[in-house]
């Protein structure tokens, strides 16, 4: 029962992970159709990631890892946890406010250090504007973070994970509204953000409400439990900001070539898509699943939980990296390819899709196994292997640059994501039993990789049949809704088959979430 509770849990995160991700391809669309590559789109991307990778630090990276934790041991125990929310409240809106007070006075500054190539260009006074229109949103998303991070602690995932839905379609309807009244669509989607920001706080505060959780704001104070849960947030917040980090080293490579930031932030939003759906979703529900059953002894439980997680992100990812490695050109061309995203820029943007597909599996296993270290408040030691990890980043990034150009940062991460899995596996195994992957993971994993395999196989034979379909105007999408549904087809069919899983065990939990 508990595992059918931890799978659906994960299926229902997922589900709302999708439904963002779909309207966040909506806004992607909208942003390449009617901004298209070029200056205002790089200025664009640059000042949004600002606050997005803030956020990963104050928000997903911090309270997710440090305390989620902690809240869920003290809700196990009945040790008042709404007062330790209410002051970890207090004490993130106090930082948060400070951050973004300096972030605005020195805008300039940040823009410089993350995308040093606009300095001289119109790019650059068309970021700093941007950035502290942006900005502030991080204030309402750390917040909302927290309350999350309550509600996932408690067992209730779908208002959390459906508030990002909310963004995307805010920022969409506002720029649609803008082209037809024929306003400036960059400045009604930088505008839209902040307030997005304040409509995803405004819902999960009232799901944390109505679930009878009393969480409100009060003067901060020092106090050992805020200190401990300090000492924990702040390695915690490089470790699980590594990504963002390392995209921004990217960005500083990319910025020196013409629309390549572009192209990069159009490839990682294409493998975000499973990235978030499958290892988003399973790192929220597993975390405060193991700090549970830690907390209550049941290590047998928590070895169950954290198997179960890994076959189910490797069963749902794999099929995804191959599909990205073998259809980058059609996936890119029918997302993004219109107005003025040209036939050049689907190529380009096509080929670091290709190279982000090979680090997928990678970038989802790393979340899968954090948590094996945050449900033991153990935050420093994925602190020392994201140094590592963002060191070959950077090292790689500007060593390949003056050999293969801007497609150099999507290399880097890619390995430095694999070097990241590596680390966080061979330091897990300090934990005992609980780490080990059991029997059957072990019988499924080999099954759950041929089945992808002879998966590409079909999918790249159904792409040479249609290919004639993808140059056909309006048939491409048509022909893509096809390799969908034949790749789909092929891949469950054969996972069946060759008994990498039971549809009967999706089928149960997709019924209780």
């Amino acid at each position: 029962m508990k595992q059918i509770r931890l799978v659906s849990g994960i299926f229902t995160v997922g589900f709302w992970t999708l439904m963002s991700r779909i309207m966040g391809f909506v806004r992607d669309i909208l942003i390449s159709s009617y901004i298209g590559p070029g200056a205002v789109m790089d200025a664009f991307v640059v000042a949004f990631r600002l606050p997005n990778m803030f956020r990963r630090f104050f928000a997903e990276g911090a309270f997710n890892a440090a305390f989620v934790p902690m809240f869920s041991k003290k809700l196990e125990a009945g040790n008042d946890p709404e007062g330790f929310a209410s002051a970890a409240l207090s004490w993130l809106s106090l930082a948060v406010l400070a951050l973004t007070g300096v972030a605005l006075v020195f805008m300039p500054a940040l823009i410089w250090a993350t995308a040093e190539g606009f300095a001289g260009d119109a790019r650059f006074d068309m970021a700093t504007e941007f950035g502290r229109i942006v900005f502030p949103y991080i204030f309402f998303i750390s917040l909302a973070a927290l309350f999350s991070g309550v509600l996932n602690a408690t067992g209730r995932f779908a208002a959390a994970a459906a508030a990002p839905v909310l963004l995307n379609i805010i920022l969409s309807a506002a720029m649609l509204f803008a082209a037809h009244q024929g306003g400036s669509v960059a400045l009604a989607l930088v505008w839209s953000i902040p307030v997005a920001g304040m409509v995803q706080l405004a819902l999960v505060y009232v799901a944390t409400r109505r679930a009878g959780l009393r969480i409100v704001p009060k003067l901060p104070r020092p106090s050992p439990e805020m200190g401990r849960l300090l000492r924990i947030a702040v390695p915690a917040a490089l470790a699980m900001g590594v990504v963002q980090i390392n995209l921004v080293v990217g960005q500083l490579v990319a910025s020196d070539y013409e629309k390549a930031v572009s192209w990069l932030y159009a490839a990682d939003r294409l493998y975000q898509l499973p990235l978030g759906v499958v290892g988003i979703a399973v790192g929220i529900v597993l975390l405060p699943d193991l700090s549970r059953r830690l907390k209550a002894g049941d290590d047998a439980g928590a070895q169950n939980a954290y198997s179960r997680a890994t076959e189910l992100s490797l069963a749902l990812t794999l099929p995804s990296a191959v599909a990205l490695m073998v259809i980058p050109l059609p996936l890119v061309s029918v997302l993004f390819e219109r107005g003025n995203f040209s036939g050049d820029d689907a190529a380009a943007t096509a080929l670091a899709v290709s190279i982000y597909g090979l680090g997928l599996p990678a970038f989802v296993l790393q979340k899968t196994l954090q948590p094996l270290f945050f449900a033991r408040e153990d935050t420093k030691s994925p602190f020392r292997y994201a140094l590592v990890a963002m060191l070959v980043n950077l090292a790689l990034a500007f060593g390949l640059k003056p050999y293969i150009g801007w497609l150099a940062p999507a290399v880097a991460a890619t390995l430095a994501a694999w070097i990241m899995v590596a680390q966080l596996g061979f330091g897990a195994q300090k934990f005992g039993e609980v780490t080990r992957l059991d029997g059957r993971f072990k019988r499924r994993v080999w099954r759950i990789a041929l089945s992808s395999a002879a998966m590409g196989a079909v999918l790249w034979a159904s792409n040479l049949a249609l290919s004639p379909l993808f140059i056909a105007g309006g048939w491409r999408y048509v022909a893509l809704a096809v390799l969908v549904v034949i790749s789909g087809l092929a891949y469950f069919g054969l996972g069946q088959l060759f008994g990498a899983f039971r549809l009967a065990e999706f089928r149960s939990a997709l019924r209780r979430g």
